[in-house]
């Protein structure tokens, strides 16, 4: 059954066709998303749903989507939508980062000298019928000090643009590498130091705990005298009220902005100021920017849908689709040894440690990471899923490490995994052979060779005689039939296993006869997903 979308934004009819020649089903509703309680009604019909910024999607839509498993958000910015409730529900968010990073550079640079040369105010004056040209004294860029706050994707154009224009950039950024900054041709600096030198300053940061209002009322004291504020990025980062202060005050010389604490902005204490610029949160409005990130997201859905290659998302790591070729025998390896661990543990897990050998090393490791604790959990809780299996563990304060090591046996690559309980550790280690087919290769230390049955009987014991002849009449007496089975030992005599590959689970009486021989230290059913 194809996938079904549903478009509940403007979005072009371009971006739209995308989704029926890749034979996704889609439903084009732009108005849909303004009406909460509609969208509450049908939501349940669709895989995917793709949204710009008037569609909310709220923790009561997610709870309300039980088919959804992605959302798309054409731009940067994803306030409208509930990312821990999303990744609770296992619905992967993804946005589309540089599809309007010009334009919003560039409208970050046309605010920036409309400020210095005070155009806005210039050009009413002049409509108006005065000829004001004393009144609009402005000032120069070239040679002057940029401070850009965020040199990420959109603030490294900046970078690029102001150094065109001639002008000298100082960075701040914690995530901004001395590599990185060379590379732009900007100073990477503190934050104190930015403000102290910059004559302009632009922000490009996302709203969060820790940026919000990062130009307060304390750090606007810190800047130069005369200095010139831009922000396009998002609302929130400056303290608005601070600013107007700021501005009355003479500190600070004029201010541009196209984003707002509250949207739409209706009333501010900005507005009216004189060399104040401000615009209707413009910075990705171009024809070719919305054209742009509506078809990004377009594509990025119907790959995730199709083939499960992950883009830009928020609450998931990405992976492509040539990844996701190259890495499915693997994913499904981890989900597998991560279904076996959790399949076989009672007790709370403390922590779940993970050991990549070899050549996997150089796969995608947090994906892999991902489908392993997925596995893991989905033995108590079948509902989670790649998306939602982190946020889980993390919730019930499992503490996750992951080691590499370079090729150290006979495998070319494995994955080794390790539960811990408080009386326990469990460990379980696979790799894939060359067919493609995962395979574990070590349970409890003892080496083995077991591909992966859909219906599976575990069993430990002491290694003696009369095992095998007992776990086969037992079956056998009770109609269970045996497909295959692997054995290992540790050595004679010690610690040996059995793995039974089953036609179907094996009944609860015919477990309790097994136990009740006194032969085995477990008896064990399981169960995978080997679709």
């Amino acid at each position: 059954m194809a996938p079904k979308v549903l478009v509940s934004d403007k979005l072009s009819e371009t971006a739209v066709q995308i989704f029926r020649d890749r034979g996704i089903e889609v439903d084009y509703l732009p108005d849909l998303g303004k009406d909460k309680e509609k969208l509450l009604d049908v939501i349940n019909q669709y895989d995917g749903l793709a949204i710009r910024s008037a569609t909310k999607v709220t923790e009561k839509i997610l709870e309300a989507a039980t088919n959804l498993k992605v959302v798309g958000r054409a731009g940067i910015g994803v306030d409208n939508v509930d990312i821990p409730a999303a990744s609770k529900k296992g619905v992967i968010v993804m946005n589309t980062p540089f599809g309007n990073s010009v334009t919003t550079a560039e409208h970050a640079i046309s605010l920036m000298m409309a400020v210095a040369r005070q155009i806005p105010e210039a050009n009413a004056s002049t409509h108006a019928g005065k000829w004001e040209k004393s009144r609009f004294m402005g000032v120069e860029l070239t040679a002057k000090t940029l401070g850009v706050i965020g040199a990420g994707n959109i603030g490294g154009i900046v970078c690029d643009r102001a150094l065109g224009l001639k002008m000298k950039v100082v960075a701040y950024d914690p995530f901004l590498s001395e590599e990185r900054a060379t590379k732009l041709g900007v100073t990477k600096v503190d934050l104190d130091t930015l403000l102290a030198r910059a004559d302009f300053i632009t922000l490009h940061v996302p709203l969060t705990d820790k940026t919000r209002n990062i130009l307060s009322a304390e750090n606007l004291a810190k800047t130069k005298k005369g200095v010139r504020i831009v922000n396009c990025a998002r609302g929130g980062l400056i303290d608005e009220d601070a600013l107007a202060a700021a501005l009355k005050s003479g500190h600070v010389a004029g201010a541009a902005l196209d984003v707002f604490a509250v949207e739409p902005a209706t009333e501010s204490p900005l507005f009216g100021m004189p060399n104040v610029v401000v615009t209707p949160h413009l910075g990705a409005s171009t024809t070719e920017a919305q054209e742009n990130v509506a078809l990004q997201v377009a594509e990025q859905m119907s790959d995730y849908l199709l083939s499960g290659a992950v883009q830009n998302a928020l609450n998931m790591p990405s992976v492509t689709a040539e990844e996701a070729r190259i890495m499915g025998p693997w994913l499904k390896l981890a989900a597998h040894l991560g279904a076996f661990a959790g399949q076989m543990t009672d007790e709370p897990i403390k922590a779940i440690n993970i050991l990549y050998d070899g050549k996997v090393t150089e796969m995608n490791l947090d994906a892999l990471g991902c489908g392993v604790i997925a596995g893991i959990m989905k033995a108590t809780n079948p509902d989670v899923n790649m998306v939602s299996a982190p946020v889980v563990a993390k919730e019930r304060g499992v503490q996750i490490s992951t080691t590499t090591q370079a090729k150290s046996g006979v495998f070319d690559a494995y994955i080794k995994l390790t539960v811990v309980t408080d009386t326990r550790e469990r460990s379980i280690a696979g790799t894939v052979f060359s067919d493609g087919k995962p395979r574990f290769i070590q349970i409890k230390g003892i080496t083995i060779d077991a591909e992966v049955g859909q219906h599976m009987l575990y069993t430990t014991n002491e290694d003696t005689p009369g095992i095998i002849g007992t776990l086969g009449q037992t079956m056998g007496e009770n109609s269970v039939n045996i497909a295959n089975f692997t054995l290992g030992r540790s050595e004679a005599g010690k610690d040996a296993i059995a793995l039974l590959y089953l036609d179907a689970p094996a009944p609860d009486p015919v477990l309790e006869k097994l136990r009740a021989t006194g032969m085995f230290q477990q008896v064990r059913p399981l169960v995978f997903d080997v679709a």
